[in-house]
């Protein structure tokens, strides 16, 4: 019997694999799908998810997100969380990318005053913002300059000119990780961050133009600052080649410490280590350098793409009406507080595609969310839309205050690049203003590529862990 006809249906949206369906396995697995995201799940999904369900020290469950869909060890779209003293971190359930995340800034424009001019703003864009493969940016930093940045975070960026003050009380921490330790990071992964910072890098990652096209709940929009028709800016990004290298190292170092503390997993993709030894010490204080750096990067990218819109049109930052709504990591692992068994416990939360959805009143949402909850930002592709959520509380009960992180992958790179082969890739983008500095990048990435984001958000909404707000439509997109 394969593991999807093992599932059972637990709810309205919910799936369950039962704990001890798979040898080992220690915690149930929670699927949160529509019919259709659920027909779309692949067995290998399943199987990641499970496989995590055996490392040591998980607690109560493993959460997967709508948006799922394989990933290294672990699937895009997962939540665990593992006992702080007796268990793991394993830097494969974290990601590659650290403190990949997303970034939306509002501004006053309107949409009228920008459609007729997005394709030629769009190209102005593509001159100041730095992004595809290798890209690298106008700061090339010293590794002392390059350790401040691991330490402060997007203070470091603002304090250079790239921001304002009130900007770091709109990120998720205050923009900067308190247990980050530029010494457990690499020479090599020093190297490959020297000169990336304020860069887009490739893939998914993207800077966009957006406008608000439909708002689902007007006191919050209002309590936001949103309205119909209104230009709003999005970035995704992450860590680039310095969180990646943090990632590689750590994996080599997570597998050699299986047998020294005599772990056994059933796939090496999920080498770990227990989180108080010293190996899983060094991973954290590394991880949260990363962490820190993509949010350096994404206030640097946020900032030069506002600049750019505001010079573009010749109007004053206050005309520009520049405010940042919310800055969020999805790829993390992170200390929080949770109630297992009725008990609150000290967790370590690994979040690989997936979004912190903290209710209003929650001590870690910022003082100016306490009464609506955490934004939650769930960017789409570049030929739909994209949406802004708030936490609420049943997030806390059903994924460890966790929601879906974007539309996630329908099809491979491969096949994208296939499909767009077949089609020709002026018709896949027809009516689309997607620009980049090479046609791979955006073969891989058209909206053939991927889910339909609507119905992934919907499935938060229905359950009660984030409530819709506002729908974004893209004026223009920048990808790597």
């Amino acid at each position: 019997m394969s593991l999807k006809e093992a599932l059972k249906k637990a709810g309205d949206y919910i799936y369950l694999l039962p704990e001890n369906t798979i040898q080992g396995q220690r915690v149930p697995v929670y699927f949160y799908l529509s019919e259709r995201l659920y027909e779309l799940l692949e067995e290998d999904a399943i199987r990641q998810a499970a496989n995590a369900a055996t490392l040591p020290g998980v607690e109560k469950a493993i959460y997967v997100m709508p948006d799922v869909h394989v990933g290294y060890g672990f699937p895009v779209g997962g939540i665990m969380a593992t006992d702080i003293e007796e268990g793991i971190i394993s830097p494969g359930s974290i990601g590659y990318d650290i403190n990949c995340g997303v970034r939306l800034i509002a501004t006053n424009l309107m949409a009228e005053s920008i459609m007729p001019v997005r394709r030629e703003l769009m190209q102005e864009i593509l001159k100041r913002v730095p992004a595809g493969v290798g890209s690298t940016g106008k700061l090339k930093l010293s590794r002392a300059e390059l350790s401040e940045v691991a330490t402060k975070g997007a203070r470091w960026a603002v304090e250079k000119g790239f921001g304002f003050e009130e900007d770091l009380e709109h990120i998720e921490s205050g923009g900067a990780l308190p247990n980050a330790d530029p010494s457990k990071v690499s020479d090599f992964a020093f190297q490959r961050g020297s000169e990336e910072l304020g860069t887009v890098g490739s893939g998914n990652h993207f800077v966009e133009v957006q406008y608000v096209d439909e708002i689902y709940d007007e006191e919050t929009a209002r309590k936001l600052g949103l309205e119909l028709g209104q230009v709003c800016i999005m970035v995704h990004s992450g860590s680039r080649g310095f969180g990646h290298q943090v990632c590689v190292d750590y994996l080599k170092t997570a597998r050699e410490a299986l047998k020294k503390y005599h772990i056994e997993i059933p796939d090496m993709q999920l080498a770990c280590m227990p989180f108080k030894s010293e190996e899983g010490q060094g991973y954290f204080k590394a991880m949260n350098s990363a962490a820190n750096y993509a949010f350096a990067n994404r206030q640097i990218l946020g900032y030069l793409t506002a600049d750019t819109l505001r010079s573009f049109l010749h109007i004053s930052w206050e005309e520009l009406g520049y405010r940042l709504i919310y800055d969020l990591a999805h790829n993390i692992g992170k200390v929080e507080e949770h109630k297992v068994d009725g008990k609150r416990k000290k967790l370590l939360v690994h979040r690989k595609g997936a979004t912190r959805a903290f209710p209003p009143h929650n001590p870690d949402v910022p003082p100016a969310y306490k009464d609506i909850g955490q934004p939650v930002i769930i960017p789409g592709d570049v030929g739909r839309y994209s949406f802004l959520l708030v936490g609420q509380s049943k997030s806390m009960e059903l994924s460890f205050g966790s929601a879906c992180h974007g539309a996630g992958r329908l099809m491979s790179r491969t096949k994208a690049k296939e499909f767009v082969k077949r089609e020709g890739l002026e018709k896949v983008l027809s009516g689309l203003v997607v620009v980049a500095r090479g046609k791979g990048t955006v073969a891989e990435e058209i909206p053939q590529a991927y889910k339909d984001v609507s119905e992934v958000a919907m499935v938060v909404h229905a359950l009660g862990i984030a409530r819709l707000v506002a729908r974004f439509k893209p004026l223009g997109t920048l990808k790597g």
